[in-house]
């Protein structure tokens, strides 16, 4: 991060300590920091060197909070929120449901002055921009796992994940399940990276307007992705991100080239709804569609069958799906022989524990290409690259780095895949021993296996054999504590299911 945007987010951060003593949560602090910016951002595009048209209305913009102090400027800015949730477009779906939830008028004029109107945001490069947004997200998840956590995915990961995918700029990318907005961004930064200098103005308009297409279900997340494309230079109408939608209830009829997304983690699926008063109301049950495989409550195996649907033909997808939809029989099992018959299931990545919020979770990243129909099986050979056995990290005293996924880069071969080489063989070799985290798995193999059972590994657990191999102690209880509580949370369930 940027030594500016790093100044910008700790003096920022300074702020949410202030509003958490009034009863402020992080994330509710980050949604009103979403407001003010969008506020000033737009303010700042009418004048001079921009000089674009005014999209906030002159008697709701910025301007017109500078000019107030104390109970006038909180109820002018509660109005504002409330009409500019009324508004058409990205504007309108960015103040939905908007609550003014800063209780002392001063602490907001100081938000107002000192943090947001200190900066001259539009100036900014995008990535500035990210930095800065991105920083405040992050430190709202590590502060407040049950908040921004559940949909956090961890930035390095997706790093990694679009190195390998590559999209380029005539891709339109889809998450259906977009929470903050990461693999989207991530995709945008990468284009505009590689791509940047040779755009031609179709190109242009192409990733401003039409790259990114994503469902969030829950609107305040929704809200916090459409501000942070907006902060990339995203900017379209209709707005591209739907909220408030569960993405599973049906197909949209709408075809991607990419599809990049970490659904929520749970193994329960429900049809939910969003009530009129913005809460989510769920009635447990299972999707009925005909594009899907099988019918089942299990959310992940819905969001494989969903995504599935969505690409086009030749279309490219990375899904980070946990263990369960690896190994789990009757509906799981349906699911897998059919994606590795009808789709091109070429890779996996087997996550090491301790790199999400979410206290726990085992998980991979899935990576399949959708190709058109024929009586032979798609899937030739699935790669396993194995980051989990014999690795350790946790959230503060080893975080995961981007430099942890480099092998896994390398040996993916971006370049041409079919070109693979294995670091995995049965007796050292130059390159290659039974140490190797990559292998690869033959189609009649692994349709042999158990249920078609992907959960697979090879290389032996050092803590087992060994008590000098055992990790370092806070690690150590780190992942007890993980297991008890994954454990915790499944006899809770079971004892609600009971219930009923």
């Amino acid at each position: 991060m940027p030594i500016d945007s790093s100044q910008i987010v700790s003096k920022a951060w300074n702020y949410a300590h202030v509003l958490r003593d009034d009863g402020l949560s992080y994330m509710a602090y980050t949604e009103q920091i979403t407001f003010l910016l969008f506020l000033k951002m737009a303010d700042e595009m009418v004048k001079p060197p921009y000089s674009r048209p005014r999209i906030v209305p002159k008697n709701l913009d910025w301007e017109s909070l500078l000019r107030l102090d104390g109970a006038d400027l909180e109820m002018h800015y509660r109005t504002i929120l409330e009409e500019l949730g009324k508004k058409p477009g990205m504007l309108g779906e960015i103040f939905k449901k908007a609550r003014m939830e800063i209780q002392n008028p001063a602490t907001l004029k100081k938000l107002i002055v000192d943090l947001i109107g200190a900066e001259q945001w539009a100036r900014m490069d995008s990535d500035v921009k990210g930095d800065i947004y991105e920083g405040l997200l992050a430190r709202s998840a590590a502060e407040s796992p049950k908040g921004a956590g559940q949909y956090f995915t961890p930035r390095e990961l997706i790093k990694a994940i679009v190195d390998v995918m590559r999209p380029t700029p005539d891709e339109t990318v889809c998450d259906p399940a977009a929470g903050t907005g990461g693999f989207l961004l991530a995709a945008h930064d990468y284009v505009v990276k590689h791509y940047g200098k040779s755009l031609d103005p179709d190109q242009k308009k192409h990733l401003k307007t039409k790259f990114v297409r994503a469902w969030e279900l829950v609107a305040s997340t929704a809200r916090l992705c459409i501000m942070n494309l907006y902060l990339h230079g995203i900017d379209a109408d209709p707005c591209p991100v739907k909220s408030g939608v569960d993405s599973l209830a049906s197909d949209p009829n709408e075809r991607f080239s990419m599809v990049l997304t970490n659904p929520p983690f749970g193994k329960k699926s429900s049809i939910s709804i969003v009530g009129e008063d913005g809460d989510l109301e769920k009635e447990e049950h299972s999707y009925e569609r005909q594009d899907f495989w099988t019918t089942t409550k299990n959310k992940q195996l819905n969001f494989v069958q969903h995504v599935k649907t969505l690409l086009k033909v030749n279309g490219r997808a990375a899904v980070v799906l946990p263990d369960n939809v690896l190994f789990e029989g009757g509906a799981g099992e349906t699911v897998r022989r059919n994606l590795l018959k009808q789709f091109d299931v070429h890779t996996l990545l087997r996550l090491p524990t301790g790199i999400f919020y979410a206290q726990g979770v085992k998980a991979n990243v899935l990576f399949f290409d959708a190709k058109p129909a024929q009586e032979a099986a798609w899937t030739k050979t699935l790669w396993v690259y194995d980051l989990r056995t014999n690795m350790h990290f946790t959230q503060k005293e080893r975080p995961l780095k981007r430099a942890d996924l480099d092998e896994f880069v390398a040996c993916f071969n971006p370049e041409n895949r079919h070109k693979r080489k294995p670091t995995w063989a049965e007796k050292e070799g130059k390159g290659v021993g039974p140490e190797g985290r990559w292998r690869a798995f033959e189609y009649d193999e692994l349709m042999k296996r158990d249920k078609a059972n992907l959960d697979i590994f090879w290389l032996k657990d050092k803590s087992l054999e060994d008590g000098e191999d055992l990790p370092e102690p806070d690690v150590l209880a780190q992942e007890i504590a993980d297991d008890l509580q994954t454990a915790l949370e499944q006899f809770e369930k079971i004892a609600g299911e009971l219930k009923k």
